[in-house]
């Protein structure tokens, strides 16, 4: 499964389409094709507040947290530390910033450019524990492709 889906993401990146489609495809992708994914979407850096992250496409529900500064909650924290995270119990998170009462793991992957952050792929789920490392080798691939359209 996760060698045809970096295909498809590789694939949606060389597509033509605006960097917008080629995410919320991305979004999408993972949404239908990776268990336990229940929210998918990407932050991407403020280009006028390069401290700061702003929602771009994802599926799932929506968000009250469309702005987010770097080093407050999983998302913040991610793109300060310019590292992935991976959080299995939400629950015990003190930087957690909290979408919906339903997300019990999370995982961030930061998509990097020239060594910087600018953006990254959040995914929660429903289920504890559910990010492992092939997950992560898996949406740390894809980030990686991603980032050819910054």
């Amino acid at each position: 499964m996760s060698s045809s889906l970096v295909e498809e993401v590789r694939n949606a990146v060389s597509s033509g389409r605006t960097r917008d489609e080629i995410l919320q495809r991305v979004c999408r992708l993972i949404y239908e094709r990776v268990p336990r994914c229940d929210w998918v979407g990407f932050y991407l850096v403020n280009p006028s507040k390069k401290d700061e992250l702003v929602l771009g496409p994802f599926v799932g529900e929506p968000t009250e947290h469309v702005r987010i500064p770097f080093g407050l909650g999983v998302c913040g924290s991610a793109a300060a530390a310019k590292k992935t995270v991976v959080v299995d119990d939400v629950s015990v998170e003190s930087n957690y910033l909290s979408c919906s009462p339903n997300v019990k793991s999370e995982i961030v992957v930061p998509v990097m450019k020239d060594g910087e952050v600018v953006g990254e792929l959040d995914i929660d789920s429903h289920t504890p524990a559910v990010f492992g490392e092939q997950e992560r080798r898996l949406f740390e691939d894809i980030c990686e492709l991603v980032a050819s359209l910054f």
